[in-house]
């Protein structure tokens, strides 16, 4: 489903090149829930982006169904992020301005251009009841606790029914208890929908039940 080759990465600094990721391999097989460890400052993140199609690598090609994902056109590589990948992130990027359901919904908006119907509300109510919040949709994410507003990201990465889930750390500001209920959440998106699900953490306690544990160490995986 998913296959990253040769992939480098270089960032350019004022008197050096440094290079973060070196000829990585990876291929992940779809309704996998794998998962990648690694010391912070090991490119987890870096890795992550990339397989993700938000930031190129300089050098090799990430397959998604067998297509090179930076081959594409930016319109086109736009849109396979919209409607196949949904992304977690440690820092949840709510907008303060717009209430829970409408937070849950912008992606379906930003796909839809604008125009969506009640289906994609109807979609947004059962995916906040799954999470325990159907009745916060009206709410703003000021109103809500750091694991409430952690599983309203995750709904949001979920309202256009993505093919596979990216996962940056996606406890790293929770407490235990709200960082167990998220996880608890991802897991069971992954044994009872079948979703594949990439989770990048350091948090060994939170890798016990994945399908696939890498470690990413001196720029590669082993």
């Amino acid at each position: 489903m998913l296959e990253a080759k040769n992939i480098h990465k270089i960032y350019s600094r004022t008197n050096k090149d440094v290079e973060v990721l070196k000829g990585l391999e990876l291929r992940i097989d779809k309704g996998v829930f794998a998962a990648v460890v690694g010391p912070s400052g090991a490119g987890k993140s870096t890795l992550l982006h990339i397989l993700g199609g938000l930031d190129s690598p300089t050098t090799g090609a990430v397959y998604f169904k067998g297509k090179d994902i930076y081959s594409l056109k930016d319109s086109a590589l736009c849109e396979l992020r919209n409607k196949s990948i949904g992304f977690v992130f440690q820092f949840y990027h709510l907008l303060q301005e717009f209430t829970v359901i409408e937070n849950v919904l912008m992606p379906a908006m930003v796909g839809a251009r604008g125009s969506f119907g009640s289906n994609e509300k109807k979609s947004a109510l059962e995916l906040l009841d799954m999470v325990g919040l159907d009745k916060r949709g009206e709410h703003f994410p000021s109103e809500l606790s750091g694991g409430e507003q952690q599983r309203v990201a995750l709904v949001r990465a979920l309202i256009n029914n993505p093919e596979i889930l990216f996962c940056d750390e996606p406890t790293g500001n929770l407490d235990s208890q709200s960082g167990k209920e998220v996880i608890s959440l991802i897991r069971s998106l992954n044994k009872d929908k079948g979703m594949t699900v990439v989770l990048v953490t350091h948090n060994l306690e939170l890798v016990g039940s994945t399908d696939r544990l890498c470690r990413l160490e001196d720029g590669k995986l082993g």
